[in-house]
């Protein structure tokens, strides 16, 4: 246990080392944008926005300089007798065709990134399950023995050790780079949100039900997300820190806190086909039990 408490030690003030010398991801104050995106799906979201904010400024300049038309030029004062019709063919075929013409194009770009967003990868290497608490968070690796509770740092601690005060927590959640991790969340009382801006993700965390995303990390770095869902009185201090390092650390993270990994050597022998001779001097099969029941979505 020593030894691992110190691999545990030394793999933190490993990541926290590169995490000054590369700058942890945290917001800055009067920047203008998003965080720099660690995920092919916030990459995807960051693309996703700049192709719609154009289109945004368009219309809504558009708009502005339609309405400051229509109030000086139609005005009671310049306009004393306003003309009486009630149909333009020319405008109700533009002013149909082009919004249709501009949400096909937004969703054009939009649904492949919410089905990608939705649908979890098959080949997801590690389970992580999240669970939402008034007011912290615990996280958990089923497939690993491994679980973390995880609460903010308190302010005097935060700034002597030179960490963000209201984004550091006193157990950080630590994933490896370049592997795909499923993420099932869950509350154990009201609705939270988990939130992890430069991975693109937020999903409710609602009690009795277990909502799915995922993420995959493809660089090194400490990167912060709160709960996004308003929970109750100390809902800002619920900060999520995660620590994305190479395997070998995350190895070592995981042992330290008591979890085995899994390994060929590991795995449970093939059981064999019904009605096969056992071995000999093999103990008789067990009788198989009833099925499990499967959780529910």
């Amino acid at each position: 246990m020593q030894r691992g408490a110190l691999i545990a030690c030394a793999a933190t003030a490993v990541t926290l080392a590169m995490a000054g010398a590369a700058g942890a991801v945290v917001p800055q104050d009067g920047a203008v944008g998003m965080l720099p995106p660690a995920t092919p799906i916030m990459r995807d979201i960051e693309e996703f926005h700049s192709f719609v904010l154009p289109i945004i400024v368009v219309i809504s300049l558009f708009v502005l300089a339609l309405l400051l038309w229509v109030i000086v030029r139609y005005n009671r004062r310049a306009n004393p007798t306003p003309r009486k019709f009630t149909h333009n063919i020319l405008v109700e075929v533009i002013w149909t065709v082009v919004p249709v013409l501009i949400l096909v194009a937004i969703a054009w770009k939009s649904f492949p990134l919410i089905y990608a967003e939705e649908r979890t990868p098959a080949a997801a290497e590690l389970t992580l399950k999240v669970t939402g608490n008034s007011w912290f968070w615990s996280f958990e690796y089923p497939d690993l023995g491994v679980s973390v509770v995880s609460n903010i740092l308190p302010e005097e601690d935060a700034r002597a050790q030179g960490r963000p005060w209201l984004l550091a927590t006193d157990n950080a959640l630590y994933v490896p780079v370049d592997t795909t991790v499923r993420v099932l969340v869950t509350s154990n009382d009201v609705i939270h949100s988990f939130a992890v801006p430069s991975f693109g993700i937020k999903e409710d965390a609602i009690q009795g039900r277990v909502n799915e995303t995922w993420f995959h990390v493809d660089r090194p770095g400490v990167y912060y997300g709160q709960c996004s869902e308003l929970c109750g009185m100390n809902h800002a201090f619920m900060p999520v820190e995660v620590h994305a390092v190479p395997r070998a650390e995350f190895d070592a993270w995981v042992t330290a806190n008591g979890g085995s990994l899994a390994t060929a050597e590991t795995a449970p022998p093939a059981a064999a086909a019904p009605g096969a001779p056992a071995a000999p001097g093999a103990a008789p099969a067990a009788e198989p039990s009833a099925p499990a029941a499967q959780p529910t979505r």
